[in-house]
């Protein structure tokens, strides 16, 4: 979505946006560490982000690949810098092309920075001199795909040319087809307010966002510094404030933030701006204390529909924005689904029919395989030796004490604590609990811990578990969800034997739906055969990953190995949504070899929303909380490949 109609459309509303800034780091561990806080950000609620391009294009690469991952996994509406230094033409076409491809709509089109060893700017032979021409090239070869932004400054762009002299430039560069301006950082708010005055005046549209760049303090040091390199005026009380504690980092932070907030304020209340970008140095701690210092971040107790459209994250990759409907499966590896299906040509957008079955992609996309080193996850996951080690290290991430699992690549939240003595009891006697849902019943949308979608409606979910199961058991759990006739599951090992009561013409089995005005039943969670045997393959794959974390010969491997290779892998669906606990009681005197059967605890999974016109349970609500084994979202199965044993042909589960 271009960024100028999305700020429109909250500023029309009264409400004032802002968008964060990230750079290209230097190591690949750090690009990694990036994309971790640039998901937990999201949560921040930016209007977008913007990934810079790096002197002398060096990076451009890198900010290309950013760029695709924070729109399409992360669904972050992203503006990626393009500069005209040290850029061939062919180059500006090739990083069209792939912002294009990435669903990127937004540019930010620059004249750029030399490289660092060369005392001046230079324009590349092939290339462009300024960056209204880069404007131009723009437009005449994507039309109005691109949103197009420029830079500003309010203090001059060098030595030659001040404030007053820029604004001419700047025109050009908004009469070539830029659409709005961020400014270099600016600190001193009359500064700010008077130049937009007399930009303005000099017959740049008022319908032209002007948005003020701003660097929250992190340090005194690297406060000063980036002020002094970027020639800004810092108004003498902020000095008065700032240099008494300028050895302390807290204090400073602390100081820093309240200046900052004023700043931001007085922008805001001038009328002059309703947008703030904030140069965060890829860093969050103080850009989230300026943001609670305003008051502008969504409150953490509230659902907010824009952030959560849907029980998952949204991608915005290319052709993507529309997708409404995902498998269940990939609930913790959001960014793995994402991989594998983006070279589809169509996504769901409704119904999941045979039609929304094309083939997964290879399990050697990238993102796909296991995080972190070998050494990292050993450290991570210890050296099991035993049954019991398993299932205490599983226990441990029930408990939050393991902060990932290698198919859970994130802490297990809050929400999961609904149903968390159940799945620490599963756990304990080794049916090993690899994703889950908790029954909910008609609770409203706007609900803190289950809400998604437009407001002034209700959601539903099917409770669900998805379980790691011993061979010795699997025939004994079979036989009673055989016997319960609200069960539907699929049952599968490494080798591809499948063992299922839904028949082969059955079609998707909704397991979480939404109802809301003026709006079809949204079914944006499913269980169905084909997504599930593609992850089937990735998780086994997995789990042949995690035991190459080990020497040969070692006994964790040769655990890890029997594990992958003998054990099932389960996915229950209990239909009957207003059942509390209907599947955990199939495992009831059920333990892996070596482990002890324990009393099983009681636990509650069932939430009671307004049901026939009465009143929600609000004690409930806040006892049962959803667990997602990890976080809210989320192989090539081949026709015919996997063998289905079909136990019960009588069983066919209707969409909700």
């Amino acid at each position: 979505m271009h960024i100028t109609k999305k700020l429109a459309a909250s500023h029309a509303k009264g409400e004032p946006t802002y968008s964060f800034e990230f750079f290209p780091p230097k190591t690949s561990q750090g690009v990694q560490n990036l994309y971790d806080r640039m998901d937990r950000m999201h949560g921040f609620g930016p209007a977008f982000i913007d990934i810079t391009w790096g002197a002398g294009g060096r990076h451009s690469q890198l900010t290309c690949e950013m760029v695709k991952v924070a729109q399409s996994v992360y669904g972050l509406e992203t503006c990626m810098h393009l500069t005209c230094t040290d850029m061939e033409t062919s180059k500006i076409d090739d990083a069209l092309k792939e912002a294009y491809n990435s669903g990127c709509t937004n540019i930010l089109a620059l004249r750029g920075d030399p490289p660092r060893e060369q005392e001046k700017w230079e324009q590349a032979e092939g290339g462009f001199r300024y960056a209204r021409d880069l404007i131009k090239y723009i437009k005449a070869n994507y039309g109005d795909h691109f949103d197009i932004g420029v830079a500003g400054y309010p203090e001059g762009c060098d030595e030659t040319t001040g404030p007053e002299e820029h604004i001419p430039y700047l025109k050009e560069k908004i009469d070539a087809g830029g659409t709005f301006i961020v400014t270099q950082m600016c600190y001193d708010a009359d500064i700010f307010i008077d130049w937009v005055h007399r930009c303005h005046a000099a017959g740049i549209p008022e319908s032209v966002p002007i948005i003020p760049g701003i660097m929250p303090i992190h340090t005194h040091a690297s406060f000063m510094r980036r002020a002094t390199w970027t020639q800004c005026h810092i108004p003498p009380e902020w000095h008065e404030k700032l240099d008494p504690v300028k050895n302390d980092d807290v204090s400073v932070r602390e100081v820093g933030k309240e200046l900052v907030a004023d700043f931001c304020r007085r922008v805001l209340d001038s009328g002059t701006t309703m947008h703030l970008h904030f140069y965060t140095m890829n860093l969050a701690v103080a850009t989230r204390m300026v943001l609670e210092e305003l008051a502008v971040t969504p409150a953490s107790n509230e659902h907010n529909p824009l952030l959560k459209p849907l029980p998952w994250r949204q991608s915005l990759g290319l052709n993507r924005r529309d997708e409404n409907v995902r498998p269940i499966f990939w609930r913790n590896r959001n960014r793995s689904y994402v991989a594998r299906t983006q070279d589809w040509d169509e996504f769901p957008n409704g119904r999941w029919g045979d039609s929304r079955s094309p083939a997964f992609g290879e399990l050697d996309t990238y993102g796909v395989g296991l995080k972190g080193t070998n050494e990292e996850n050993r450290k991570l996951w210890g050296s099991p030796e035993s049954n019991r080690d398993i299932a205490d290290l599983f226990v441990g991430y029930m408990k939050g004490s393991v902060k990932s699992l290698p198919w859970s690549e994130a802490p297990i939240n809050t929400e999961a604590n609904v149903l968390q003595s159940d799945l620490i009891d599963l756990n304990g006697r080794g049916l090993l609990t690899i994703n889950s849902q908790p029954a909910v019943d008609g609770a409203k949308s706007n609900h803190q811990d289950y809400g998604w979608g437009p407001k002034n409606g209700y959601v539903y979910q099917k409770a669900y578990l998805e379980v790691l199961v011993h061979p010795d058991l699997i025939d004994t759990v079979i036989s009673r969800m055989d016997r319960d006739e609200d069960i539907t599951y699929y049952a599968v090992n490494s080798s591809g034997s499948l063992r299922t009561n839904v028949p082969v013409d059955c079609g998707p089995n909704a397991v979480t739906w939404g109802v809301f005005p003026g709006k079809e039943i949204v079914q944006p969670t499913i269980v169905e055969t084909v997504s599930f045997l593609a992850w089937r393959d990735e998780f086994y794959h997995l789990g042949s990953e995690w035991a190459k974390c080990y020497a040969e010969g070692s006994a964790s491997k040769t655990l890890i190995k029997d594990v992958v290779d003998n054990w099932y892998l389960v996915n229950i669906v209990h239909n009957d949504f207003r059942q509390a606990r209907g599947i955990f009681p199939l495992f009831e005197g059920l333990s892996a070899p070596g482990l002890s059967v324990k009393e099983q605890a009681n636990g509650n999974g069932h939430v009671i929303g307004h049901v026939n016109g009465g009143a929600e349970n609000s004690d409930l609500a806040v006892r049962n909380k959803p667990e997602t084994n990890g976080v809210y979202d989320g192989n090539n199965a081949v026709n015919g490949a996997d063998h289905a044993n079909t136990t019960n042909g009588q069983k066919c589960e209707v969409e909700a």
